[in-house]
C-alpha cells in the first residue's frame, strides 16, 4: 500500500514500500489487490473494511495511517473521513 514519491500505490508485497513496517508481513491485505483499499470516490469500502476487521495487525495499520495522516485509502478499517474524525478528537 505504500508508494515511493511519484509512483502509484502498490501492494505491500511487491517491494514498492516507502518505509517497511514490521507488522506489514502479517497484514491481511499484504497479498491482495490494493485497488480494493483505494476505491474511487463513491465506490464501496465494504469489502476492504471487512478484510480489515479480521486482520491481526489492524491496530498497527490504523496507528501508522494516523501518524502519517494518510490522505487516501482504507487503513486499519477506517476511511480518510473516519481517520480525520479520530485525529480531530485527539486535538486539544
Amino acid at each position: 500500500m505504500f508508494a515511493t514519491e511519484g509512483e502509484p500505490r502498490r501492494a505491500w508485497s511487491d517491494g514498492g514500500m516507502l518505509a517497511p513496517e514490521p507488522w506489514v508481513a502479517d497484514a491481511a491485505c499484504a497479498e491482495m489487490d490494493p485497488e480494493a483499499f483505494f476505491p474511487e470516490r463513491g465506490d464501496s469500502t465494504v469489502d476492504a473494511k471487512r478484510i480489515c476487521r479480521s486482520c491481526p495487525v489492524q491496530p498497527e495499520c490504523l496507528a501508522y495511517a494516523l501518524r502519517r495522516n494518510e490522505p487516501d485509502g482504507i487503513w486499519g478499517g477506517k476511511s480518510r473521513r473516519e481517520r480525520s474524525a479520530i485525529l480531530r478528537k485527539r486535538e486539544p
